[in-house]
């Protein structure tokens, strides 16, 4: 967190959480759209199944190293930047579930008690 005398740290954009996060599929997509390239070429081209990437793309399935790199290899897009997106868009989910974090702030009360 960025912190600045005299300005409130949510007034920091940087600071701020996006109301919906993006996962690493929105921008595999906009890849393949800007290369006039078709999901299920993409597909054949890196050796997985259209309906495995088509899952991606959708935000149904998740980003992992291997794919990252396929995709890296076949978009340039770096690996490490879709991983790290898909590390970003799964920790602004679950912090935006209600009951998981119910449940963390349950655990860091019975760890304070110890």
């Amino acid at each position: 967190m960025i912190t600045l005398q005299g300005i409130p740290s949510d007034m920091i954009a940087n600071n701020l959480t996006p109301f919906e996060p993006t996962h690493p599929g929105e921008l595999i997509k906009d890849e393949l759209e800007a290369n006039n390239l078709t999901q299920a070429k993409l597909a054949e081209n890196i050796g997985v199944r259209p309906s495995l990437l088509n899952e991606i793309i959708k935000g149904k399935r998740s980003v992992n190293t291997e794919m990252a790199l396929l995709i890296e290899a076949a978009l340039n897009i770096p690996a490490d930047l879709l991983l790290n997106l898909q590390s970003d868009y799964n920790m602004q989910k679950a912090k935006s579930d209600t009951s998981f974090m119910n449940r963390l702030s349950t655990i860091r009360n019975i760890a304070a008690a110890l």
